[in-house]
């Protein structure tokens, strides 16, 4: 039983040996292969990226989460498009009548307007239009407008100062990165009365994952190793902070703090967007009614709409203008103000999602090849084993999903599904190792003999009647030798039975390194052993017995550190078919020359 256990602490502990080489080298192979590396990474990234889509689309079709009322999205729809260019015969429109539209919506005391448009440089024709627009904008404290950097090289446009007033204040407590990915060289700037007045100003870049889709958004950027706030980060937390907020920390948890509220931010600096439905979900409202609601005062209005204390977007949705992004809900494909609004809402709601860290990931995949494994281990059926992993798998990805939903935790699904199969095909090894490893073992107790290591006296017998079935099927002969060593009682009277079973034990090893590989070489009891040799005559086994009756003869013995005794053996040889025909009357006529060979001296072949 003992060396049973330690069997199977040797199977499981050459398994997991097996497990830590390979992920050792691995890991050191990608390492020196930068190229493969970024294959296998990126192939890992896509798939875990694939995987959140389909949980997200499915909260979608749970309507879960809901979108908050208070974000209002005015859009430059294609029928506003239509509208505007046949009004005033041109696009871009006037930017007085984004004025006007400034003018009227602050008299419905909405919380904030923000422009995801960018007011870049003065149009000549309209330098009083664009004037009109900078004073409306810098009138009001909850204007805010949007603006991009970019890495564009100094030939092109020379990198401009921002005023301070545009920055925030960091204090990073995590080892999050901004600058690597998030970090600028360059901008293009709006027009200098906005970046000088009072109204608010934030970025609007945007870095999709490497299959184009947008999942992340990073709430902050570094321009000239200053900090600058996302467009709807900046009024989301003027938002929830009730004020104009500049100073922002990041815990060491990588948790950007906005009061109570805590956006979770990769390494990079991103943070994952929670999606609320397909385009659409929020409250749409085409900009065309409310331009129709400010020309015409006197008519009913059009929009109909209750703008107090609602966040209102202003954006472009209409197709023709290319503000188009593929996001990871049904239909794919969002319009770039409510993307916004998606984040905006995160924000207002706490709702982000967080990823868990590697050290949990590392702790995900260890455990779910531990759970796979003990079902594999412990289970009598390979059926029972198989059924059961696969419904352990099905249940880790629902798992995978109601996290997402009910706690906003994105848990890996791709390497613990592919750890799930690989544990299983390994594990399924590991057991037919350990059961081919009882059943040697077992076998090796039911046809081997303790002391000598030989085959023992059941096994000697079933073996001597094959030998007959195949010599009387092939026409072949075979030949039996009976061993017995000579005087052995002695040594266990003069030295005591631990250096007669020594005695045995070393005999019994002249015999098998003296014996071919196809012969057989077993204890018969006692002191007596046995070699059955296949395929052999009677002058070939006359031989091979008097070979090996010198080679005992020959050797000297060790009975103690300092005693040394030479022994002998005396052996007798029969041969199927010509001096029996069953397995008894065989051993009976060796055992007839093996007597001989005592009467006339010992330490010889006898033949009857």
């Amino acid at each position: 039983m003992k060396n049973l256990i330690k069997t199977k602490w040797f199977i499981y502990g050459t398994y997991l040996l097996l497990v830590l080489a390979t992920l050792l080298i691995g890991f050191v192979l990608l390492q020196n292969n930068k190229t493969l590396k970024n294959v296998i990474v990126s192939f890992f990234e896509v798939a875990e990226n694939r995987t959140f889509d389909y949980r997200q689309s499915l909260q979608v079709v749970h309507k879960r989460p809901i979108p908050n009322n208070d974000i209002v999205v005015l859009a430059i729809d294609d029928a506003s498009l239509e509208s505007l260019w046949e009004k005033y015969g041109e696009w871009p429109i006037p930017r007085n009548v984004y004025a006007d539209l400034i003018n009227y919506l602050e008299q419905k005391h909405p919380q904030a307007i923000i422009f995801d448009l960018m007011f870049i440089k003065s149009i000549r024709a309209a330098e009083q239009a664009d004037e009109y627009l900078v004073n409306t904008m810098n009138k009001y404290k909850n204007i805010y407008t949007a603006m991009n950097f970019d890495n564009q090289t100094s030939d092109l446009r020379e990198p401009i100062e921002l005023p301070e007033r545009l920055s925030i204040n960091i204090e990073n407590k995590s080892n999050t990165d901004i600058k690597t990915k998030y970090g600028f060289s360059n901008c293009r700037p709006i027009l200098q009365g906005l970046l000088d007045g009072n109204v608010n100003v934030g970025m609007t870049n945007i870095v999709r994952s490497s299959d184009g889709i947008i999942r992340y958004i990073a709430p902050i950027m570094v321009y000239k190793n200053r900090y600058y706030p996302y467009l709807t980060f900046k009024a989301g937390a003027d938002y929830v902070a009730k004020q104009n907020q500049k100073d922002f920390v990041i815990d060491s948890d990588a948790n950007l703090q906005i009061l109570q509220t805590k956006i979770p931010l990769s390494k990079n600096g991103e943070a994952i967007l929670n999606w609320y439905g397909p385009s659409g979900t929020h409250t749409v409202i085409p900009m065309y009614k409310v331009i129709k609601d400010i020309t015409n005062p006197n008519q009913k209005s059009i929009t109909n709409f209750d703008f107090e204390n609602k966040i209102i977007i202003i954006g472009t949705t209409a197709v023709s203008l290319h503000d188009t992004k593929s996001v990871p809900v049904q239909e794919g494909v969002y319009p770039g103000v409510e993307v916004h609004a998606t984040f905006l809402n995160n924000i207002i709601d706490n709702n982000f999602i967080h990823k868990t860290s590697f050290i949990i990931d590392i702790l995900i995949i260890a455990g779910v090849i531990a759970i796979v494994g003990g079902i594999v281990m412990l289970s009598t059926s390979t059926l029972f084993a198989l059924l059961s992993t696969i419904l352990f798998g099905i249940a880790y990805l629902f798992i995978s999903y109601y996290t997402m939903e009910l706690f906003n935790l994105w848990i890996p699904v791709v390497l613990p599904v592919i750890s799930i199969m690989a544990a299983f095909a390994l594990s399924f090894l590991a057991k037919y190792l350990m059961k081919a490893r009882d059943f040697e073992y077992q076998y090796k107790l039911a046809t081997i003999d303790g002391l000598t290591e030989l085959y023992n006296h059941r096994y000697f017998q079933d073996t001597l009647r094959k030998q007959i079935d195949i010599a009387r099927r092939y026409n072949q002969a075979f030949s039996l030798i009976i061993v017995d060593i000579d005087f052995f009682k002695k040594f266990n009277d003069t030295y005591g039975h631990q250096t007669g079973d020594a005695v045995l034990r070393q005999v019994a090893k002249i015999l098998k390194n003296n014996s071919r590989a196809t012969d057989y070489v077993c204890r018969y009891g006692g002191e007596e052993m046995t070699i059955i040799l296949p395929n052999t005559s009677a002058e070939d086994a006359l031989f091979n017995a008097n070979r090996i009756c010198k080679a005992v003869a020959d050797t000297p013995f060790h009975l103690t550190p300092v005693d040394k005794v030479n022994v002998t053996i005396s052996l007798g040889v029969a041969t199927f078919p010509d001096n029996a025909q069953t397995p008894q009357d065989l051993i009976e006529w060796a055992d007839k020359g093996l007597y001989y060979a005592k009467e006339h001296g010992r330490n010889q072949v006898g033949r009857y």
